[in-house]
């Protein structure tokens, strides 16, 4: 039998941003897992993490994602590695939300690790 890790959430934790929404499915002291969901014409914002790295993998949709001075094409099943340090961004180009599963690792996920260099919805 199989214990449930006690870094497992007991219930996915929601949360609501002007360009669409994340949940949170697995928050563990280096690792967290988030299901990102970027609705139509909207991009999250310009941004790069000094505490932690980014996996991403497409799960629905179309994406543009940034990662310093290159742009790219994205879709379902493609992964996308964002170093520590790299600013980095993803919009939805597609008619339905881009979802994606991303994987967090590193010394800390604080809100003050995202440093903001451009945002559509003047967030600092």
């Amino acid at each position: 039998m199989v214990e449930q890790s006690k870094t497992m959430a007991s219930s996915v934790y929601f949360e609501e941003r002007p360009w669409g929404a994340f949940y949170v499915l697995l928050d563990a002291p280096n690792t967290k897992v988030k299901k990102l969901v970027v609705n139509p014409g909207q991009r999250l914002s310009l941004q790069s993490h000094k505490l932690r790295e980014e996996h991403w993998v497409i799960v629905s949709g179309k994406a543009l994602v940034t990662l310093n001075d290159t742009e790219k094409e994205y879709g379902y099943g493609e992964y996308v590695n964002v170093p520590r340090g790299t600013k980095h961004r993803v919009a939805c180009l597609s008619q339905e939300p881009v979802e994606l599963i991303e994987v967090q690792v590193g010394d800390a996920f604080p809100e003050e690790d995202i440093i903001r260099y451009n945002d559509d919805y003047n967030r600092t």
